[in-house]
């Protein structure tokens, strides 16, 4: 299926961003672990976008469900909604790819809260031609998912979130694509996925306090465009820890420093090496891949590096990121991305901003690329969020 191959690869180069040769500059094997549908891994607000996408113990609020579902137990408002825009890839002259993102909650009572979220990818106009480039159609893909939540507090300090997902990725519009000489009928692909997690937050005095998170997202069944049972993508699947120090300065400052640290829950895909049985070897490997189940998968995704331990670790990305508050009205952050080298290579510093007023708040934050490489087509992102609290009377 070359056209369809050819258009989820277009997608993952949001991810895979600038690793474009086939070793780093360290001289390893890049080795990035691809998916279907990888838009449900970008951070969708800009307010965690800002801090170099932390966010699994980050202060709870309307975007939760993205970076941890149990946070929402803790918000502080009665209900919320909340829209973020991101402009796609315009860095590589792209106008016509764009992400929405709509979120909501409602407080039940002091222990229960419910949310709902939406997630939307549009590529634009695509194209479609056949193997001697004459055009067919044009096509519209775009990809969505639709989320439900549920999250309970436990105590003062502990809750758990539980969410169900469905996915729709469309890169086709149903076009039948030419496959080595034959046709293949396309569709779009559909799946289920679940989330989990737990959060804790708790103060060490009167101004110090600190909160922790663990989330495990998209873990679900994989994604097919085609009938072809040996042609399915696994959903990203994904596991989040980290933590937040918050130090309220006075009645007007306040300070948090964050960290995460996240793993793809996918196992490796065999390496398409050079050798004399390359073809052969290759193949029974891919043959195996496919036959991996979902669960497998998860728990084969932090053994299953060829390179070893080290790899494994090399598989990790870390995210360090700071907020400052005045007087719960305006907010300036800042933060880090780093995966690397031989993994995607997505290094890039963020800034951003917030700013409140009633019940009203608007943030942005805007993505600056660190690689050698300037031609990032991360360069230049930008998040725009606009959102509604209604918080309980005092």
């Amino acid at each position: 299926m070359k056209r369809l191959s050819l258009l989820t690869l277009f997608v993952a180069l949001a991810f895979t961003a600038w690793c474009q040769n086939s070793f780093s500059e360290t001289g390893q094997h890049n080795n990035y672990i691809s998916t279907g549908m990888p838009i449900l891994l970008i951070a969708p607000d800009a307010v965690s976008s800002g801090m170099g996408d932390v966010g699994v113990a980050s202060r709870p609020d309307l975007y939760s469900a993205h970076w941890n579902n149990a946070k929402f137990a803790f918000v502080e408002g009665n209900m919320g909604v909340g829209l973020t825009y991101t402009p796609w890839l315009r860095n590589l002259h792209v106008g016509d790819m764009n992400l929405f993102y709509l979120s909501g909650y409602y407080r039940i009572n002091k222990r229960s809260t419910v949310a709902a979220g939406l997630t939307y990818f549009t590529l634009g106009d695509i194209d479609n031609t056949d193997n001697e480039g004459n055009r067919i159609q044009t096509i519209h893909p775009n990809e969505f998912s639709f989320d439900v939540t549920y999250a309970l507090k436990l105590n003062d300090n502990l809750s758990l979130g539980a969410s169900g997902r469905y996915i729709r990725s469309d890169l086709t519009n149903g076009a039948t694509v030419e496959d080595g000489g034959g046709h293949t009928e396309t569709h779009a692909a559909n799946s289920l996925a679940a989330d989990i997690g737990v959060y804790y937050q708790g103060d060490i005095d009167a101004s110090q306090s600190v909160a922790f998170g663990a989330f495990i997202s998209n873990l679900g069944a994989k994604l097919s465009y085609s009938d072809d049972d040996n042609d399915k993508e696994f959903l990203p699947a994904n596991l989040r820890i980290g933590g937040r120090y918050t130090n309220k300065i006075d009645n007007y400052n306040k300070v948090s420093l964050l960290l995460d640290a996240n793993k793809l829950l996918v196992p490796t895909r065999p390496y398409t090496y050079e050798g004399v049985d390359y073809v052969t070897r290759y193949a029974n490997n891919l043959t195996e891949y496919n036959n991996i189940g979902v669960i497998q998968g998860a728990l084969q995704s932090f053994v299953d590096a060829p390179g070893g331990m080290g790899e494994e670790l090399r598989e990790v990305q870390l995210s360090v990121g700071a907020e400052y508050w005045y007087a719960e009205t305006f907010a300036a952050r800042l933060g880090y991305f780093w995966e690397h080298q031989t993994k995607g290579g997505r290094q890039y510093v963020t800034v951003g901003a917030g700013l409140r007023y009633s019940v009203f708040a608007f943030d942005l934050a805007y993505l600056i690329p660190t690689t050698r490489i300037s031609t990032s087509p991360l360069a230049n992102t930008i998040r725009l969020g606009l959102s509604m609290e209604m918080m309980p009377t005092k």
